[in-house]
């Protein structure tokens, strides 16, 4: 299966409008794997005939999803980035307590969380701080979305292979992650406590307007903007900051950067930029 240069046009420019990213030439053999799947799973002879379904009126009823998941990335791990949560707990947060703002539950949102590690290492590490500060009456609620249907299912499940919660340090491991009864298993779940403080939902960075349940305390988007072209880059984290209190926080990933944009954000460390 090939893609010829018309659908690899329509595909591309419909990926790009829909979800801001670029599939460029160099990715063309990406995205023929990835659609081989879809041309599977529907019966399809060939990506013309996909295309023809795709845009249909039935196709962006049904199919439209399933494309999105096909193309998107999805790569996180418990505690990248680990210097992150260092600073949110030794510099956020005790910033955050002597605000105004200290009155009500901390909000943190994890934008583009893929298969759940990210605010699951939120919870955590806020869990963990909020026992310290127990005469602080620290809350906290937490955010999670992602445009793939798929890895969301996955992260509303909290189940694991124990290969990936090694970088999870012991003592929050057995904690915080329940091993199953049958000994043999090498799957985990994270604890009900954890689970009940992250609410899931689907979101696409290309809407007009985001649909967040309130205003937030810090914003974590890692390792996500970096598929974006500038000026998307641009528009996207302008909208973060339209939901992001003044004082508050955003945090990047280890490769990306907001140099040369005009943003109302002052840079505060490596990548974590504050609004002002």
């Amino acid at each position: 299966m090939q893609i010829g240069k018309r659908d690899f046009e329509r595909l591309s420019a419909y990926i790009y409008g829909e979800l801001g990213i670029q599939i460029t030439e160099s990715k063309k053999t990406m995205l023929n794997g990835r659609l081989a799947k879809r041309l599977r799973a529907l019966q399809l002879d060939n990506v013309t005939a996909y295309c023809d379904y795709l845009f249909s009126s039935a196709g962006q009823n049904l199919e439209r999803v399933e494309l999105f998941d096909a193309v998107t990335t999805n790569k996180t791990d418990f505690f990248r980035e680990a210097n992150h949560f260092d600073y949110l707990t030794t510099t956020v947060l005790p910033a955050w307590q002597q605000s105004s703002r200290a009155g009500r539950a901390f909000r943190i949102w994890s934008a583009g969380c893929s298969s759940g590690e990210e605010p699951y290492t939120m919870a955590m590490v806020l869990n963990e701080y909020a026992e310290q500060h127990r005469r602080n009456r620290f809350d906290f609620e937490i955010v999670a979305t992602d445009i793939s249907t798929r890895v969301l299912d996955h992260a509303k499940a909290a189940i694991y292979h124990a290969d990936r919660i090694i970088p999870v340090p012991a003592p929050i491991r057995r904690k915080y992650l329940l091993r199953s009864r049958d000994r043999t298993s090498q799957l985990v779940r994270i604890a009900p406590q954890l689970r009940r403080k992250v609410r899931f939902g689907r979101l696409n960075f290309m809407d007009d307007t985001f649909q967040l349940p309130y205003t937030l305390d810090v914003i974590f988007c890692r390792n996500v903007i970096i598929y974006f072209d500038s000026d998307t880059r641009e528009r996207l984290v302008q909208k973060f900051c339209r939901h992001l209190h003044p004082g508050g926080y955003l945090f990047l990933g280890h490769s990306e950067s907001l140099h040369g944009f005009d943003l109302p954000l002052r840079q505060v460390a490596s990548t974590v930029y504050v609004r002002t």
